[in-house]
């Protein structure tokens, strides 16, 4: 029995050596899409879903930002109309979904929770 449960751990640890050790990274990096601000638009990043928070940083023109999540929030009208979703494109940092061309009038994201 010993003989086999040796046998076994030992073609485990052949397929994990034999694994990609950055393909779960890999996936996980892949599956966040990336979408454009408006053309012309100096975006600004707020700590919060709305325009009630913090001023973070400001994104310079022609940037593309990843989605993480969505959450609602204030509603704001921008480029691509107006709404009340708000993306979170960093750990506690939100745009306006208004400004960022989803292709979409709703949600494209998961909801933050």
């Amino acid at each position: 029995m010993s003989v086999d449960r040796a046998q076994e751990t030992e073609a485990i640890a052949e397929g994990a050596a034999g694994a990609d050790p950055g393909g779960v990274t890999t996936r996980a990096a892949a599956a966040v899409r990336t979408y454009a601000v408006a053309p012309g638009v100096r975006l600004n990043v707020r700590s919060g879903p709305g325009t009630g928070y913090n001023l973070v940083r400001v994104l310079p023109e022609g940037v593309r930002v990843p989605i993480y999540c969505q959450t609602p929030g204030t509603k704001v009208s921008g480029p691509y109309g107006t709404t009340a979703v708000w993306d979170l494109i960093d750990n506690g940092e939100y745009v306006s979904d208004a400004y960022v061309h989803t292709g979409s009038d709703g949600y494209i994201a998961a909801r933050c929770g």
